[in-house]
């Protein structure tokens, strides 16, 4: 049996640092912990398929997530039969199980990717940008597993920090941001504060994550598989900023639920934030379309169409 190893440290004793949320968070918190210390206790392979197993098949229907991703499947592919719809639902439910473990353990994941080298015309821009000592803003999406490819290039020397949305249950927020962090690099969380740092890591040539692919109310109504899903512009906003290049990258999961293709792609041309982010866009959907299962459709992600 494998090594298992530890949820994340509590938060720091500072009070101003501590989270504070509801009695149902913390509870919530705490079944949370106990299942990711149970999965993390098992072996890999078994580790991985409890997690599928358990959000595809417990956690994501009574917590409505299947429902959810069924509704967006019926928005986007209204053509499709309800048992395709389930059968993609509960596939893209396993992938975040698989996905959420993987993160958590992230010492061990790490190693384990060596065998998933990254490829892709990428690799050689980003040489470039780290020689000349340019900022480099990676963009990617919820799928597969959008840490596979910041824990490959990791591997390979790079220093990669991050800007996330923080999560609703502030108890859960502070470890799983605490799993990004101690990953590779520094993570930034969204709002006045953390994008101030974010800014300071790039201006100093820093590389760092933006998953471009949430519900933004303020963004720009931009197509996402066929219907406008307000989208914000800050990634390219930054990169132009600050003289950074933009790369999309990818972590595909593979066949045996395991391994990945992990795509360092040809970075995205400067031109105007608006131009550059459908472009990003067209990236992601082109990963999306022969893998559908492993976009994250439980995200409200048109919600002005009612999704």
């Amino acid at each position: 049996m494998s090594q298992s190893p530890a949820l994340p440290g509590p938060a720091p004793p500072d009070p101003a640092a501590a989270p504070h949320g509801t009695w149902g968070d913390w509870l919530s918190d705490k079944a949370i912990r106990a299942l990711l210390r149970h999965a993390l206790s098992l072996p890999w392979d078994r580790r991985l398929a409890f997690m599928g197993r358990t959000l595809s098949r417990v956690v994501g229907p009574l917590a409505g997530y299947r429902s959810r991703a069924m509704t967006n499947l019926a928005l986007i592919h209204p053509a499709m039969s309800r048992d395709d719809r389930h059968r993609i639902a509960t596939a893209g439910l396993d992938n975040f199980g698989r996905t959420l473990i993987e993160n958590y353990s992230w010492r061990e994941f790490g190693p384990r990717l060596a065998a998933c080298p990254p490829t892709g015309p990428g690799l050689d821009a980003l040489d470039d940008a780290r020689c000349a000592g340019r900022p480099v803003i990676f963009v990617t999406g919820h799928f597969g597993n959008h840490e596979a490819p910041r824990q490959a290039l990791t591997a390979l020397g790079h220093r990669i920090g991050g800007l996330y949305r923080a999560m609703d249950n502030p108890y859960f927020n502070a470890h799983y941001a605490a799993t990004m962090t101690g990953l590779s690099g520094p993570v930034f969380a969204k709002g006045k504060r953390g994008t101030m740092g974010f800014a300071r890591h790039l201006r100093a040539g820093g590389m760092a994550t933006i998953l471009f692919d949430l519900h933004d109310r303020t963004g720009a109504p931009i197509a996402f598989l066929g219907r406008p899903a307000r989208t914000s512009l800050s990634a390219a906003t930054l990169a132009l900023r600050y003289d950074a290049v933009m790369i999309p990258y990818f972590g595909t999961r593979q066949s045996d639920g395991l391994s990945f293709d992990i795509a360092v792609e040809a970075p995205i041309p400067p031109s105007d934030p608006l131009a550059m982010t459908v472009e990003a866009t067209r990236r992601l959907e082109a990963r999306i379309e022969p893998h559908i299962a492993q976009w994250f459709w439980v995200h409200r992600r048109w919600k002005a169409a009612g999704a």
